[in-house]
């Protein structure tokens, strides 16, 4: 009579078929995107969030930011990169360029999908850079909101700050290649009324409920 085929039994503890206990698995790749406008937390919460979780972090808008930088005479490039309010607003319009989006583009593609997971601030993070990210977050708060926080980090004064910050909403929305905007599947966070512990802790519950292998907390 034919030999009968032995079934194969299962991997003790309930693991996959074939899978030896205490085997190493599959490096993990995910992408964490975290949108949002100027000012609103995003940069905070992102790196407070890579590293609760050990993920590499990356600020999409400094690479803008070095794009900008050539446009302008007698910055240093390390302190403008970080502070400078002028740099920022060049990068904003620079940022409306769709060659210049199109040439770092892939390049941010592949630092999300790096293997241990990456966590990336902008704001087309979601949308156009990693539209399959695993989680989504848009981080926002109230224009008012921004413009305390933002006068308070460059001791500008409280009226041009509102006005610079509602200029560059108006910019990042309507600009024609990737236009700032929330991702259907996101994860919205308004930040107005919470501390940086507040809204640190909330992005991470919402990220965490997206991994495949819940870091702990």
């Amino acid at each position: 009579p034919p030999a009968r085929r032995q079934r194969r039994a299962p991997a003790a503890g309930g693991g996959p078929p074939g899978r030896r206990p205490g085997a190493a698995r599959p490096p993990l790749r995910f992408t964490v995107a975290i949108d949002g406008p100027a000012a609103a937390g995003k940069g905070t919460i992102a790196r407070a969030v890579a590293g609760a979780l050990g993920f590499a972090h990356l600020d999409t808008g400094l690479l803008y930011r070095a794009v900008a930088l050539r446009t302008l005479a007698g910055a240093d490039p390390l302190e403008a990169a970080q502070a400078s309010a002028a740099v920022a607003q060049e990068a904003s319009r620079v940022a409306v360029l769709p060659d210049v989006r199109g040439a770092l583009l892939l390049w941010q593609r592949r630092f999300a999908r790096q293997e241990g997971g990456a966590v990336m601030d902008g704001r087309d993070v979601g949308t156009a850079v990693c539209p399959e990210a695993e989680a989504k977050l848009f981080v926002t708060a109230s224009p008012e909101a921004r413009a305390r926080r933002r006068a308070a980090e460059l001791g500008l004064g409280y009226q041009e700050t509102l006005a610079e910050i509602l200029a560059r909403d108006a910019r990042d929305e309507g600009r024609i290649a990737a236009p700032l905007r929330v991702a259907p599947d996101a994860v919205v966070l308004d930040t107005s009324e919470l501390s940086v512990e507040e809204a640190t802790a909330a992005a991470l519950a919402a990220v965490r409920a997206r991994l495949p292998d819940p870091r702990p907390a």
